[in-house]
């Protein structure tokens, strides 16, 4: 089966989640994707939870990986390396800025190595500003673009979500990007640097508000979207529109009355009375009812589930967005499905690579290396 990356390579240089994400989303799409990890294996590999001896963690962004163990900083880890930028297409790299330069491979000195190679570099806050050298992981990307003080309830302490959100969104932006480049290379022949970080990504998620409150000097635009408690549960409800709006309130109180102020999907501002309304109206039923009356009236509606809940979801299987597959750690293990649904080229899930488990492999098929190079190498613990 053709993919719609097969034939193209990812070095990847990438701990934790905004980098290795990017370069798992690659890998579903038929990219060959060689994980270069430290010797004995990337830290991530030991985060909990910890199922039957394997990292859920390291698992859900590792899948479908090569990986090889190699010494970076020694002169022969940085031969190799030097071997492998020539053979590849992509680089993708988190390190903080700065230090692919010091190691010998930032964008000029891969570009000497291969004209065309693309370099995709992931960092918590850009390859230049004022907080450029400042080291970070999801939870400031969120603090420091106001997303955290928008999360919930628009009033009182700031939350943050329970999930890497930005680091998530940042892989997003990398692979486009990456694809973007791949497209113009194909054009023009050329690589390019790609630049993305946390804090930009986390911006893009405030972008209503801070145009808000550069243009008008509120704030406002996007106030928060708590759910509705009902009797054994809560739900959401979006009613987006005054059409929609009207509707929703001619089943809560009998009248449309308050419809022209729009959405209701705040606590805030106009809304205030007419969430008052539904509060009352929902709190007394339960959330079947609530779910079965609006969908009937063409009302978005939802039930706040639980984890174990969205495991049991009949359209989660449906649409395979978990999968269960062969481990060499676990025996076997549940990984996330594939987000994107091609019809022509539909991508794959592939295991989770042990520490260095294609070293060999990829030393000796890609780059040509014979078991006396690599005996040699393992010797002086360039490769693992």
């Amino acid at each position: 089966m053709t993919l719609s990356l097969d034939g193209v390579r990812v070095l990847e240089l990438a701990r934790f989640q905004a980098g290795p994400r990017g370069g798992m989303m690659m890998s579903d799409l038929g990219a060959e994707v060689i994980k270069v990890e430290r010797i004995g294996g990337e830290e991530t590999r030991k985060n909990p939870p910890i199922v039957r001896g394997q990292s859920v963690y390291f698992t859900v962004y590792n899948r479908g990986k090569k990986s090889i163990c190699l010494d970076t900083r020694s002169d022969g880890g940085k031969a190799v390396l030097r071997d492998l930028v020539a053979k590849s297409d992509i680089v993708l790299e988190n390190f903080r800025p700065g230090t692919m330069e010091a190691m010998g491979f930032g964008y000029e000195q891969l570009k000497a190595i291969k004209p065309d190679i693309i370099l995709v570099s992931v960092s918590g806050f850009g390859q230049y500003g004022p907080y450029r050298d400042r080291p970070a992981f999801d939870p400031l990307g969120q603090a420091m673009s106001g997303l955290m003080t928008l999360t919930g309830r628009p009033v009182g302490q700031p939350v943050g979500t329970a999930f890497s959100l930005v680091d998530r969104t940042t892989a997003l932006h990398a692979t486009i990007g990456a694809l973007a480049a791949l497209r113009h290379r194909d054009r023009t022949g050329e690589g390019q640097m790609i630049d993305c970080c946390l804090l930009d990504s986390a911006l893009s998620m405030v972008e209503i508000p801070s145009i808000t409150y550069l243009d008008t000097g509120d704030e406002g635009g996007e106030g928060g979207r708590p759910p509705y408690r009902a009797k054994d549960g809560w739900v959401v409800i979006s009613a987006i529109g005054r059409e929609m709006a009207g509707r929703l309130m001619q089943i809560v109180s009998g009248s449309t009355a308050g419809a022209e102020a729009g959405p209701i999907n705040s606590s805030a501002g106009a809304g205030d009375a007419r969430r008052r309304a539904i509060d009352a109206w929902a709190v007394e039923r339960n959330v079947e009812e609530i779910v079965a009356t609006l969908l009937d009236a063409g009302i978005p509606v939802a039930p706040v589930r639980t984890i174990p809940e969205v495991t049991r979801d009949a359209h989660t299987w449906a649409r395979e967005m978990l999968v269960k597959q062969p481990d060499a750690l676990a025996g076997e293990i549940h990984v996330p499905g594939l987000a994107v649904k091609m019809s022509a080229t539909p991508g794959r899930i592939g295991p989770v690579p042990t520490p260095g488990q294609h070293t060999d492999e990829v030393l000796s098929g890609l780059l040509g290396y014979d078991a006396a190079r690599l005996a040699a190498l393992r010797a002086a613990n360039v490769i693992g």
